[in-house]
C-alpha cells in the first residue's frame, strides 16, 4: 500500500499513468476519499498538464435532509480552489428496496452524462483499498462464484463510452486522511457510512473490530489473485471466441463443433457464458452450474435447449446459438442510447417520427435472402428475433441489414458488458464484439497495456 511522503510522490504514484489528455471528470462527495483524490489531482495536472481540463461534480441523491447543503459546501471548497465544480441532483421517485445499487446505478449515468456533455472520456473515482477490502468480504459471504472475488476494477467502461477510472484502490483509507491532516482540511462524514441498516456499514463495522486489519490484508490479497485469474480466464476465453465461433447469419452464431472438445474447458465454458448472455440480451453470464452440465452434454450427444433466453440447438455441422422466440419487447417508438431486448443499441440521427422498432417476425423472415450453407429454419428462426424498423405497419429495414440508412442506428451490444465493462473483461468483451458486429470498446486510459491491473496494485 501507497504511504504518502509527500503530496507529489503520491499524486505521480496514482496517476503518471493515466491519459488526461480529454480532460477528467473528479467524483467527490466531501468525504474524507473524494476530497484527498481532487487534491490529489490536482496537484498532479498542475505540475504536470496544467492545461488539462479538470471538473468536479458532486451528485445530490437527495437522499438526506443536508446533502443539498453538502454538496453547496464542495462547491465553496472547489471554488476556493480554482476548480470548475457542478451540482448534479438525482431526482425522482428513490425505490423502497435496493437503494444503495440504485443510487449507485443513478450517480454513475448522472457522472457519465456530465463527462458526455464536455467532451470529457474520463472519470475518477475514490474507492479506497479498504473500500476493495470490503467488497470482497460482502461477495465472499454471499458465495460469490469467484468472478465478484476479484472485487472493483481499476477501470469500469460505462455504456461502452466513458471510462471510470478508481486510482485508489492501492491505498488506504487512513494514508488519504493522514494527506488531509497535513494540510489541514477537513470533510463531511457521511451518516450513511454507519447505518447498519445497509450491508457494507456492517461489514465496515465489523472490520473495526478485533482482527478486522487481518481480514483487511487478506480480502486485499485474494482480491490480487482472483483478478489475475479471471483476467487469465478472459484471455482464454477470447482465444476460443476468436478461433471457433463465427457468426453466419444476423442474430446466428455457430460454434465449431471442436468448442466443445476443446481441452481447456474451464475457458470454453467461461466463454460460453458470457455468448449465451450476448445473444439473449441478459444483464448477467449464464450460471455457471448449468452452464458446466450444458458443456457436457455439448461434448457427447446432439441437442436442442434454452439457457438465459438463448436456444442452444447442436447438431453435426455445428453448435448454434440463437435468442428464443419469446418475451421480445413490444412495439414501441425508438429511444436514444436506449438497449432494445439488451442486445442492441439505438442511437437517433433525427427524431423518430412515426418509426416503431420491433421484431422482425417469422412471416417477413420468410421472405429474407439466406445463406444456403445455414439450415434454413436456423437462420429464419434467429431472423425473426431481430429487431426491425417499421413504419405505417411497413417494414423498412432490420438490424442485420442497412438500418444506418435511416434516422435510427441499431447496432450489436455485448448485454452482459453493455451497462458496464470492467477492466478485467475487457479482451473477451472485445472479441465477442467482434463476432457479433459490436464496435469495438475504446481503449482504457491508461499509458500501459495491462488493463491497468499492475497499476491498481502500486
Amino acid at each position: 500500500m501507497l504511504t504518502p511522503d509527500t503530496n507529489d510522490r503520491l499524486s505521480d504514484c496514482l496517476f503518471c499513468d493515466l491519459d488526461f489528455s480529454n480532460g477528467a471528470v473528479a467524483a467527490v462527495s466531501g468525504g474524507s476519499d473524494s476530497t484527498a483524490l481532487l487534491l490529489l489531482l490536482k496537484n498532479h495536472l498542475d505540475r504536470t498538464a496544467p492545461a488539462v481540463r479538470l471538473l468536479a461534480v458532486t451528485v445530490d441523491h437527495g437522499l438526506r435532509p443536508d446533502s443539498a447543503a453538502e454538496a453547496r459546501l464542495v462547491a465553496r471548497f472547489c471554488a476556493e480552489r480554482g476548480i470548475e465544480h457542478r451540482i448534479l441532483a438525482w431526482s425522482g421517485d428513490k425505490p423502497a428496496s435496493g437503494l444503495p445499487a440504485a443510487a449507485r446505478e443513478a450517480r454513475y449515468r448522472l457522472l457519465a452524462a456530465a463527462a458526455g456533455a464536455e467532451g470529457i472520456k474520463l472519470i475518477l473515482t475514490g474507492h479506497t483499498a479498504d473500500d476493495q477490502a470490503e467488497t470482497v468480504l460482502m461477495r465472499q459471504a454471499r458465495d460469490d462464484d469467484g468472478r465478484g472475488l476479484a472485487g472493483m476494477a481499476p477501470a469500469t467502461l460505462h455504456d461502452w463510452r466513458t471510462w471510470i477510472v478508481r486510482p485508489l484502490l492501492g491505498t488506504r483509507r487512513a494514508s488519504l486522511r493522514e494527506v488531509l491532516r497535513r494540510r489541514e482540511i477537513g470533510w463531511i462524514e457521511d451518516p450513511t457510512n454507519v447505518d447498519v441498516r445497509f450491508e457494507r456499514p456492517r461489514m465496515r463495522a465489523a472490520l473495526a473490530r478485533g482482527e478486522g486489519e487481518r481480514r483487511v490484508e487478506e480480502a486485499l490479497a485474494l482480491s490480487a489473485q482472483a483478478a489475475r485469474e479471471r483476467q487469465d480466464i478472459g484471455c482464454r476465453a477470447a482465444l476460443l471466441v476468436d478461433a471457433l465461433a463465427s457468426r453466419p447469419a444476423p442474430g446466428l452464431i455457430r460454434l465449431n463443433r471442436d468448442f466443445a472438445a476443446h481441452e481447456d474447458s474451464r475457458a470454453a465454458i467461461y466463454a460460453l457464458r458470457i455468448l449465451l448472455a450476448t445473444v439473449g440480451g441478459v444483464s448477467f453470464l449464464a450460471d455457471e452450474a448449468r452452464c458446466a452440465t450444458l458443456f457436457s452434454r455439448l461434448r457427447s450427444e446432439p441437442l436442442c435447449a434454452t439457457l438465459s433466453r438463448t436456444v442452444v440447438d447442436a447438431r453435426r455441422t455445428g453448435i448454434f446459438l440463437r435468442r428464443e422466440n419469446r418475451n421480445l419487447p413490444a412495439p414501441a417508438p425508438p429511444a436514444d442510447n436506449r438497449l432494445w431486448d439488451n442486445r442492441r443499441r439505438i442511437t437517433l440521427q433525427d427524431g423518430p417520427g412515426d418509426l416503431v422498432i420491433a421484431p422482425l417476425g417469422a412471416a417477413a423472415a420468410r421472405q429474407a435472402s439466406l445463406d444456403e450453407d445455414i439450415p434454413q429454419s436456423l437462420s429464419r428462426a434467429a431472423l425473426a428475433a431481430e429487431p426491425a424498423l417499421w413504419s405505417g405497419g411497413k417494414r423498412l429495414d432490420f438490424a442485420g441489414g442497412e438500418a444506418g440508412r435511416q434516422p435510427v442506428s441499431i447496432v450489436p451490444a455485448v448485454a452482459p458488458f453493455a451497462r458496464f465493462l470492467p477492466s478485467f473483461d475487457l479482451q473477451p468483451a472485445t472479441a465477442v464484439a467482434a463476432l457479433v458486429g459490436a464496435p469495438p470498446p475504446p481503449a482504457p486510459p491508461f499509458n500501459t497495456h495491462d488493463g491497468g491491473l499492475a497499476w491498481a496494485k502500486a
